[in-house]
């Protein structure tokens, strides 16, 4: 058996995944095609393995096909750690089974997110799996939010606002209270 390198390894990876959602979902490549806007050719190719695709394809792809782009990296079948977690944080499935509004359309890698959450001494408790669950929406919101922003005439402001909240984040007390600082050092 060969061993496949990074790029290789990937574009298999891409495809094995591209193949089970399709199979998941029941798709056709045209569905795949008209959801993505990606042309048939490239689709083809992903499920073939035979080209590795430019990050802005793989975007265009997961969000077409309605998943996490690491859903299409995701290595086949679950690690011992997601077992782990499934088997520790065992009110997550009674909680998804009873609210199942608030995990609609999630991907299997939110829910192994989730799974691999827990709270303070241990596994979540049911309020806890909610809260996890809605921050986690929230969040899938905003980046939502931000791709369509990307791709519109609005994106460089958005990079500018990124990059003046980044600056802001990251900076040290002394540096965003550098008068304060200087005094306190006399």
């Amino acid at each position: 058996m060969i061993a496949l390198s990074g790029p290789q390894r990937d574009a298999a990876t891409v495809a094995t995944n591209l193949r089970r959602i399709m199979a998941r979902d029941g798709l056709t490549f045209e569905d795949v095609v008209a959801a993505t806007r990606l042309d048939e050719r490239t689709i083809r190719g992903l499920a073939r393995a035979t080209n590795n695709p430019h990050a802005r394809t793989l975007h265009k792809l997961a969000r077409g096909l309605g998943v996490e782009i690491d859903e299409l990296f995701r290595p086949v079948g679950r690690s011992p750690a997601q077992e782990f977690d499934r088997a520790t944080n065992v009110l997550v499935e009674s909680v998804v089974a009873r609210r199942p509004g608030v995990f609609a359309d999630w991907s299997p890698s939110e829910f192994d997110e989730l799974y691999s959450r827990f709270g303070t001494g241990g596994a979540l408790t049911e309020e806890g799996v909610v809260a996890a669950a809605e921050a986690m929406n929230a969040k899938r919101a905003l980046w939502n939010q931000i791709s369509v922003i990307l791709e519109s005439s609005e994106a460089e402001l958005l990079a500018e606002f990124v990059e003046l909240l980044y600056r802001r984040a990251t900076m040290t007390d002394c540096a965003v209270n550098e008068p304060a600082c200087k005094r306190s050092a006399v």
